[in-house]
């Protein structure tokens, strides 16, 4: 009798891919969920068939080796039948070898404070090594993993070692097993996912197997929200007009997300409509810490979009990964990674009076792409950390694609369990989190001393340095504060066409397009401002920044301000809790005033998704050759990213998007 573990299992599945892999075709029928749950049938839905793709291999496919026809499922079961024996001695074999954990000896009990236990962890401090007392927090989440599933098979006590020797080994590039505790998904690329394991499941079916055995391994949660797009604008109904769109040139996709939530064990279906994926993994879907059958362990998540990483600001080490990487973890499977550096951001002082966190991670993210972070990991810590509200760390977190590392990372302290509690996890959850950190040295007091932890590189900066600025005009790391704006606009009207330039003749400098917009007369030139956008989970998570935003439109109201009626402005919140907050402050009806009405709750204009620019401005642009802007709070600003027709685009804290759309120009 032999215990099959996780890596056997895992041997045993690839040994059955390997065979399963010439297969020819796939059935139309999707395979059955579990006896004990109902899903919504797909026969109907013809275009799901995935035949397809296969027959333009059939071609150059190999047949057996000892001749059996391959396209024939009755020949394909023969050869599992005959091959049998050897996955069965092979599987005995990795059982053995993968029969416990090797470091067991320092599992632990964590008690609760008036009795009982929370649960069981690997004790990090019990392997009495002092080397790991250095190590940065986001190495120790790493060290976590690796020994928690060390089996000497996917994860070797090598592998350990590699980790706990960091300050040595990151130099020299080693590869190690990482194992993330969940897999984050939205809808573009989750689609893929999803479509593999239906073939999985129907592939099963073909061969009289039972598919209800094809399940994620790890939760899995997808979020649709890159799918609506702002076609309606400045109106009181737009949210409504727009969701009605999005269902419509959805349906088979959404339909089909629908029968995967009911059909797969593991996995989380969260519907249109419900926010942003990255603030709604922030807001109630990151653990922080995972309970599984009473064992404890640290949250971590690989996401199929790049800014996965703003849940690094939760103390959740996350990180965007490919499609086949993210299956991969899915299944149970490690991810091969290079044992990243760790770079130290030391951030001292307080923010000034007016400075918003928009402001802060841009100059973070300029000074972070002078230095150099591409495949590193940057971990913040010093004094200035206790000034920076969750939603700050968040957005600071979000942009670490655009400052090239692969996460930004807060260690979890007392403002991280605050915001725990304020969204909602129960004081026990909270009271568990704090105990596990607090035992496995993972969590950071600042109101103690703290020990010296080891960096590869060091930065620092005095928050008091930061002033207003924005990011433009086509890349996110050219910061221009704000008061250097005008001299900067001009300056690129004159540059030869770059990052920095648009090359425009002095003469044509202050041109003037004149054109009727609705019956009214309206005028565009170089650096107008056709679209102001409040959206993107990097700003509109953060309460602060979007009362900043309406406390502007209501200053604006009462000086009797008004926006254009041709500049295309919306707002596209990342969760419906911006909206109760803007709406009970009483904010809201002045951004409505001036043409900030909720569209969405979405990627929206962030991803491309703005929408047609009206007829007339849209021919006013392109006739004139005008260089016309776009403002947004988002996190990319690449040419051609947010509107084919904004050649200039500036990324702004929300309050400054609403001050741009006022001012009509950059």
């Amino acid at each position: 009798m032999y215990i099959v573990t996780s890596s056997s299992a895992a041997v045993l599945r690839a040994s059955r891919v390997r065979l399963l892999s010439s297969f020819s075709s796939i059935s139309r029928t999707l395979a059955s969920p579990h006896p004990l749950q109902s899903s919504p049938s797909l026969i109907n839905y013809r275009s799901l068939s995935f035949s397809s793709a296969f027959r333009s291999l059939r071609v150059s496919a190999p047949r057996w080796s000892h001749g059996f026809d391959w396209r024939s499922p009755g020949s394909l079961r023969a050869q599992i039948r005959t091959d049998a024996p050897v996955i069965e001695r092979f599987q005995r074999k990795i059982a053995t070898m993968a029969s416990e954990n090797a470091f067991k000896g320092i599992l632990t009990s964590l008690p609760k404070p008036l009795g009982g236990e929370f649960g069981k962890y690997y004790s990090l401090p019990a392997l009495n090594d002092p080397r790991i007392d250095k190590l940065p927090y986001s190495i120790r989440i790493l060290l976590e993993s690796a020994i928690r599933n060390c089996d000497n098979f996917q994860v070797t006590k090598e592998d350990v070692e590699k980790i706990i020797d960091w300050e040595n080994t990151y130099l020299k590039q080693v590869e190690i097993p990482f194992k993330p505790a969940r897999v984050l998904l939205q809808d573009f690329t989750g689609v893929p996912a999803v479509v593999d394991l239906a073939c999985m499941r129907d592939a099963m079916n073909r061969l009289g197997s039972d598919s209800n055995k094809i399940n994620p391994l790890v939760p899995v949660d997808l979020v649709i929200d890159h799918s609506v797009q702002v076609d309606v604008a400045r109106s009181e109904n737009a949210v409504q007009a727009n969701m009605e769109l999005e269902f419509q040139r959805n349906n088979e996709r959404f339909a089909f997300l629908k029968w995967g939530s009911t059909a797969f064990r593991n996995m989380l279906v969260v519907p249109p409509g419900s926010g942003i994926v990255h603030q709604v993994n922030l807001e109630y879907l990151g653990r922080v810490v995972f309970n599984t059958d009473g064992i404890l362990y640290p949250d971590s998540v690989v996401g199929t979009d790049s800014h996965t990483t703003m849940i690094d600001g939760l103390g959740v080490a996350g990180w965007g990964v490919g499609g086949i990487e993210a299956e991969s973890a899915m299944l149970g499977q490690p991810m091969s990674m290079v044992l990243p550096g760790v770079v130290g951001f030391k951030l001292s002082g307080k923010l000034c009076n007016g400075v918003t966190a928009t402001d802060l991670v841009l100059t973070v993210t300029q000074m972070l792409r002078k230095h150099g972070v591409v495949g590193k990991f940057v971990e913040f810590y010093g004094e200035g950390m206790s000034g920076l509200s969750l939603a700050d760390r968040a957005t600071i977190a979000n942009m670490s694609p655009e400052y090239g590392a692969t996460m930004g990372f807060f260690p979890v302290d007392h403002v991280t369990l605050q915001y725990l509690k304020l969204t909602g996890r129960s004081d026990e959850t909270v009271a568990m989190i704090e105990a596990y950190l607090r035992a496995n040295n993972m969590f950071v007091d600042y109101n103690e001393p703290q020990q010296e932890r080891m960096y590869s590189s060091y930065l620092q900066l005095d928050l008091a340095d930061v002033v207003p600025c924005i990011s433009g005009p086509k890349r996110p790391h050219d910061r221009v504060p704000l008061k250097e704006m005008k001299a900067d606009w001009h300056s690129c009207l004159d540059n030869k066409v770059g990052f920095k330039g648009f090359a425009v003749p002095k003469e044509a400098q202050n041109k003037v397009t004149k054109f009727s917009f609705h019956g009214q007369p309206a005028e565009l030139k170089h650096g107008s401002v056709v679209i102001a956008a409040i959206t993107s989970c990097t700003n509109t998570s953060n309460p602060s920044v979007m009362l900043g935003a309406g406390l502007v439109a209501k200053k604006a109201c009462e000086l009797g301000l008004e926006v254009k009626p041709w500049i295309k402005t919306s707002l596209a919140p990342g969760s419906g809790v911006v909206t109760k907050y803007l709406l009970q402050s009483g904010l809201q009806k002045y951004l409505n005033q001036q043409g900030f009405n909720i569209v969405g709750y979405g990627c929206t204009t962030c991803i491309g998704n703005s929408g047609d620019l009206d007829e007339s401005v849209a021919s006013a642009i392109t006739e004139n050759d005008v260089i016309a802007a776009a403002v947004l709070s988002g996190n990319r600003n690449f040419e051609g990213r947010v509107h084919p027709l904004t050649r200039a685009n500036y990324l702004a804290s929300p309050p400054l998007v609403v001050a741009y759309a006022l001012a009509g120009t950059v």
